[in-house]
Formats: structure tokens, C-alpha cells, sequence
């Protein structure tokens, strides 16, 4: 008895196999959208989150003598690029658009008097106090009021971010943004404001007390 022949075995021709790929991809697509559209359906498959962070450790108590006598709110756009010298942006480079809201505090170091700085006349109804000059506190970057507007890398950089701890640091902007608030803070006025606010508390302070005549004074 004769063998019969092999079934020659069939391939499935190019044009089938990539017409499979794109029915694959548009059920994945669908399947996507569903999720996304039908209530119940994503949130089944949805992700939870859970604060395992161990409790605070108090390092550190600070006496303060200080008074806070004037706040200023600020807001500045960082426009930070970075290029290489020979390779274009698509493949090497970055620039980031970041919107940076902080305050800054002006203070009087009210810890710095001495007994030489506080004059009382002889039946106590006037007072001279010398206080040295308002500060700047440093600036508190708002990060609920902060973001970046849009991030720019090229093809070496987003390569980079796979392979890094940190992807999308935006740590130098911030940085920008806490030093331009800084520099806006000095040319704001905002020392003049707080001594004016301060001589005003120590006046209705002590003339509470039962002082006629307060004068407050500002040094170094």
C-alpha cells in the first residue's frame, strides 16, 4: 500500500498578517475607550494607593525671636533650556516652561536687643527702642501653585529618563524659581513694609501698657 503524499502546508499570505496586526491593535483601542467610558468598568481594574511612610522624627526645637511683619506673594515664569554644542536639540537637549509661586517673610530680629537699645524715662511714659534693620526670609516655594507648563527633550535625554531614578527632575527650575522670587523680594519693598508694620505693633503695644510717646528707631 501507497503512502499518501504530504499536505503541503499553508502560509498565510503578507497581506493577511498585517491585516490581523490592525484588528489586533483596534480591539486593544476599543477595549481601551470601553474602560474609560463605561462607569464600574475602570474602576475595576483601577490602581489603590497606600501612605506606608514610617511617622515624623522631630530633629531639632528653635526658639524664634523673631516678627513676622510682612509676607509678599510672588510668581515667576522659568524658562530654563539646555543645548549641547554639537548635536541638535531633537537628540540632545532640553527646555522646560515652569510657573513658580512662593512667598517670602520680612522679619525683625527682635531677639538682638540689648539693654543699651531700650531707653525708658523716669516716670515711664516714654520709650525709645533702637531694633535692627528687617530681613528677607528665604522663600517658600508654593508647590500646589507650581508647575511646568511644558517639558522640551530630545531623543539622548528621554533615553536618560528610563534609566534614571529621578525622570523629569525638575529641581533646576525650582531652584531658578526660589532665586528669581528672591531677587523680586529685594526690589519689592517689602523690608520698608515690615519695619512700618512693626514700629506700629510696638506703639499700640506699649501705649497699651500706658506709654505716651514711643519712638522706634532702625539700625544695622
Amino acid at each position: 500500500m501507497t503512502t499518501p503524499p504530504e499536505r503541503a502546508t499553508r502560509r498565510m499570505p503578507g497581506w493577511a498578517k498585517a491585516v490581523s496586526a490592525v484588528v489586533v491593535v483596534l480591539a486593544l483601542l476599543f477595549a481601551g475607550v470601553a474602560l474609560a467610558v463605561l462607569p464600574g468598568i475602570k474602576d475595576l481594574f483601577g490602581t489603590e494607593t497606600h501612605d506606608r511612610s514610617g511617622p515624623a522624627l522631630l530633629k531639632s526645637i528653635q526658639d524664634l525671636s523673631r516678627y513676622d511683619a510682612a509676607s509678599g506673594n510672588f510668581q515667576v515664569v522659568v524658562d530654563l533650556e539646555k543645548d549641547s554644542k554639537y548635536l541638535p536639540d531633537a537628540i540632545r537637549g532640553t527646555r522646560t516652561l515652569y510657573v513658580g509661586a512662593g512667598t517670602v517673610d520680612a522679619y525683625v530680629d527682635l531677639g538682638r536687643l540689648g539693654d543699651q537699645d531700650v531707653t525708658v524715662d523716669g516716670d515711664r511714659t516714654s520709650a525709645t527702642l533702637r531694633l535692627p534693620h528687617a530681613r528677607l526670609g528665604r522663600p517658600a516655594l508654593d508647590a500646589d501653585h507650581s508647575y511646568a507648563v511644558s517639558k522640551q527633550r530630545g531623543l539622548l535625554d528621554r533615553l536618560g529618563d528610563l534609566f534614571s531614578d529621578n525622570p523629569n527632575s525638575e529641581q533646576a527650575v525650582q531652584r531658578l524659581a526660589v532665586k528669581h522670587i528672591a531677587d523680586a523680594a529685594k526690589d519689592s519693598g517689602l523690608t520698608a513694609r515690615a519695619e512700618t508694620n512693626t514700629t506700629r505693633m510696638l506703639e499700640g503695644l506699649l501705649k497699651s501698657l500706658g506709654f505716651k510717646e514711643v519712638h522706634v528707631t532702625y539700625g544695622p
